[in-house]
């Protein structure tokens, strides 16, 4: 990569935080591993590198569907098309519970109120069934929409 190959930024202003990369790198192995401090950096870099991959292929995806803003289905397909299809599931699995989780942030800090006052469960599975709706959209239509167990949605 060369030193401008982010618009209008340096390779240095285009990093992770290295505290945070390292606090990853650490969970990821076991306590007695240790890594050298060339081989963190190097991480770093392929994350980096990876993120920008991956966010010029989800930027090519909008395009193509004349699309201005990148949405979490362009991201998606821009894995498939970069051959990480294996990821996929687990990645839209992450997404889906981040949304769950901001969602009831959201619900206990009482930001959210849609007029007609829905509980929690209500509107989780309300949300699930909207994240079925837009699997099967996604996938062409080759997904009927499950409803989810109201009280798996509850423990997630």
């Amino acid at each position: 990569m060369d030193s401008m190959d982010i618009v209008g930024k340096s390779k240095e202003d285009a990093s992770l935080p290295k505290a945070t990369m390292t606090k990853i790198i650490k969970e990821m192995l076991p306590p007695d591993v240790r890594v050298a401090r060339d081989a963190q950096d190097l991480l770093i870099e392929c994350c980096v590198e990876f993120i920008n991959l991956v966010s010029s292929e989800s930027n090519d995806v909008c395009n193509r569907e004349d699309k201005r803003t990148i949405a979490p289905e362009h991201v998606l397909k821009a894995l498939q098309v970069l051959g990480f299809s294996e990821y996929i599931e687990e990645v839209y699995a992450a997404y889906e519970q981040h949304r769950i989780e901001t969602m009831q942030d959201s619900l206990r800090a009482g930001k959210l109120s849609n007029g007609a006052d829905m509980t929690e469960e209500e509107a989780l599975l309300e949300q699930q069934r909207m994240f079925a709706e837009a699997r099967a959209r996604m996938n062409g239509g080759a997904v009927a929409s499950k409803q989810p167990d109201a009280d798996q949605t509850l423990d997630s």
